[in-house]
């Protein structure tokens, strides 16, 4: 990946998976289906992931307009009134604005310079951040891990390994830095684990950290990869 060009049409691919796999989540889900703070449905899921997305357009505008955007509050996901408020979306809004706010995002993605893009000292507000992976993070990273709660929540494991499987093969084939790489694979791992597929896990795992070692410390703490920890699978993966 060597220009700002190839990276924003690999980003958008990435944005495109995400958006599809929330329609197909929600095409895929009971109609009437009851969920709680504990167990998020899957509207609630998608509404969450739209409002993620939602924020980081603000922040692409910010830029625009040489702003500094505002801060915006970690989310509780077990808070009953947090929950509610997404739930609460009628169905056809939630499907509607999943696509409409993936659109607003590619079209700020587009409109960054590749300055911008590559270098976080040009908005401190970034905290040495990249601004190219805070869009994958919140686009493509952040929805997908959503997404496969979902599916092994509601007795669909397979289905989230698969899933989880082929967001990694994206992004591979988009050809998107090893970093981004790193968090589809740490997407996959945590799949895995949770599905009970813990020497795939492993496997995925020691991937993960060579292609991203940022996140070998959050390997190391994940809840969903405690099965690893508690089998001592992750010292035969390199990870402590």
């Amino acid at each position: 990946m060597t220009s700002a060009r190839q990276l924003k049409s690999a980003i958008v691919g990435l944005l495109g998976f995400a958006a599809t796999e929330e329609q197909v989540l929600l095409a895929w889900s009971p109609g009437q289906e009851h969920g709680s703070p504990q167990n998020w449905a899957a509207l609630p899921v998608v509404a969450h992931n739209t409002e993620f997305k939602a924020q980081q357009v603000q922040r692409l505008l910010a830029i625009r307009l040489s702003r500094v955007p505002q801060d915006f509050a970690e989310v509780d996901h077990a808070s009953s009134d947090i929950y509610l408020g997404y739930a609460a979306q009628p169905p056809d809004r939630v499907a509607a604005e999943s696509n409409r706010v993936t659109g607003e995002l590619i079209e700020g993605l587009k409109s960054v310079s590749a300055d911008d893009l590559f270098d976080p000292s040009r908005n401190p507000w970034l905290k040495g951040r990249q601004l190219w992976l805070q869009i994958i993070v919140r686009g493509f990273w952040h929805p997908t891990g959503h997404l496969a709660d979902y599916y092994l929540a509601h007795g669909e494991p397979g289905r989230a390994v698969e899933m989880a499987a082929h967001a990694l093969a994206a992004a591979r084939y988009l050809a998107v830095p090893d970093e981004a790489c790193g968090m589809a694979s740490y997407n996959l791992a945590c799949a895995q684990a949770k599905a009970g597929h813990l020497e795939d896990a492993a496997t995925t795992v020691r991937e993960t950290v060579g292609l991203n070692p940022g996140l070998r410390a959050k390997v190391a703490t994940e809840p969903d990869l405690a099965a690893l920890r508690d089998g001592g699978y992750l010292e035969s993966a390199g990870v402590p």
